[in-house]
This record gives C-alpha cells, sequence and structure tokens, in this order.
C-alpha cells in the first residue's frame, strides 16, 4: 500500500516535467495562480525545486480574486509552505528569493504560533520582519513578543534579531497610574531579558513595579 502514494507522486511529477515547457506563462498570470502555489500547499518539495528551476517565480502573489477564498488573505507560496510547517519547501522558496513579508499575516507569525525553531529560524536568516504588527494587536509593542513570553529560547532568537525591546519599556500611559492589562504574562524571564538590552530610558511605574518584584525574585 506504501507504494500507491509513491507511484502516485512519481507519475504526477514525470506529468509535470512534460507539462512545464509548453506551459503559457501569460496564461499562469491571468489564471491568477501559479503551479508554485500548488506544489507549496501540497508539500511537494520535488515538484517545487524543478518549478523554481524552471524559471518560475517565488514571488509570485496569488491575484484578489483567489485571496479571496482563504480567511488570511493569504498571497504568497512562502505562506502556504510555512503554514504546512514544510521546513524543505521553504528553504527551496527562501533561496529562490521569496520574500517573507508579504502576507497580511507575517510569515513569522505563523512559524511563532507552531513553536518551530527551525522554521522561526530559517525566516529571520532571510528577512523576516520580527518587529512586525499583526492586524488585531492590542499592544503597543511589536506582536511577536506575545508568543514568547513563557518560552525563552524563542524570546532569546527574537532579540538576537533585532526585536525592538524599547517598546515593551515605552508604556503609553506615562507615569499615571494604570492597570496591568498592558503586561499580562510578563514573567520575571521576559523582564529580565528584555531589560538587559536597555541601557536607559524613562520606564513608567506600573513597569517599574514589575522590575522591582523580579528584583526581588532573583535576589
Amino acid at each position: 500500500m506504501l507504494q500507491i502514494p509513491l507511484l502516485s507522486l512519481f507519475l504526477f511529477f514525470s506529468a509535470l516535467k512534460n507539462l512545464v515547457p509548453v506551459t503559457n506563462f501569460d496564461a499562469i498570470k491571468e489564471s491568477g495562480i501559479s503551479p508554485i502555489h500548488s506544489a507549496a500547499a501540497g508539500a511537494h518539495p520535488q515538484c517545487l525545486e524543478f518549478l523554481l528551476k524552471s524559471g518560475f517565480d517565488a514571488n509570485f502573489m496569488l491575484d484578489q480574486r483567489i485571496r479571496k477564498g482563504y480567511d488570511d488573505r493569504r498571497k504568497s507560496a512562502l505562506y502556504f509552505a510555512v503554514s504546512n510547517g514544510d521546513i524543505s519547501s521553504a528553504q527551496l522558496l527562501l533561496n529562490a528569493g521569496a520574500l517573507p513579508n508579504q502576507d497580511p499575516i507575517n510569515c513569522l507569525q505563523i512559524a511563532l504560533r507552531m513553536g518551530n525553531y527551525e522554521l522561526m529560524n530559517l525566516l529571520l536568516r532571510h528577512g523576516a520582519n520580527v518587529n512586525y504588527f499583526c492586524r488585531v494587536n492590542t499592544t503597543h509593542f511589536p506582536s511577536a513578543l506575545q508568543y514568547a513570553l513563557k518560552d525563552e529560547v524563542m524570546l532569546r532568537m527574537l532579540m538576537n534579531y533585532g526585536y525592538d525591546v524599547h517598546r515593551c519599556f515605552d508604556c503609553p500611559r506615562g507615569d499615571v497610574s494604570h492597570s496591568q492589562y498592558v503586561t499580562d504574562g510578563w514573567t520575571s524571564t521576559v523582564i529580565k531579558d528584555t531589560k538587559v538590552s536597555i541601557s536607559h530610558g524613562f520606564v513608567c511605574c506600573f513597569t517599574a513595579g514589575i522590575i522591582h518584584k523580579a528584583k526581588r525574585k532573583c535576589t
């Protein structure tokens, strides 16, 4: 039984090799979707590699009418690969020049949500924006930190790639007394690792209180 899916993939790849030479690229553009998307969505890195070597654009974006079929309004083939947790396909696309910051929901956000360190590192090494803000973001600081509040490895990875820690302590409410909703979930590890990146600057009264408590726990 295991030979059946392997045979299906072999036949599909063979058909692909025969079809690519007679493919009309203008027709693909008019269709609004590229075979690159199909290969990435189906997690077929062998087919994806062949398509990329045949000249298909790693940055071909889904047409608006196609995007409407997805709740997240995805555009890029890279987004399909990242959503599948398909590191091989993501690597192929990034090596071919795929841009990691083209979708309404950042590819890095998907990797963070999955907790996939290898995928996160791959995206960050290829220029993923560590300081992105998601469309539904109630925080004053870049969104990535929300996924790293209880994950020291993830947190330090974000710091190493330039996460804007200053925004974490730049409270829009200033020194006026306010509730903790803006800092819910902040552990002593988060405070320690983010604070160490700031040598000076104003810290609001509420955050100062959290830092003071964190220092007492460490002593």
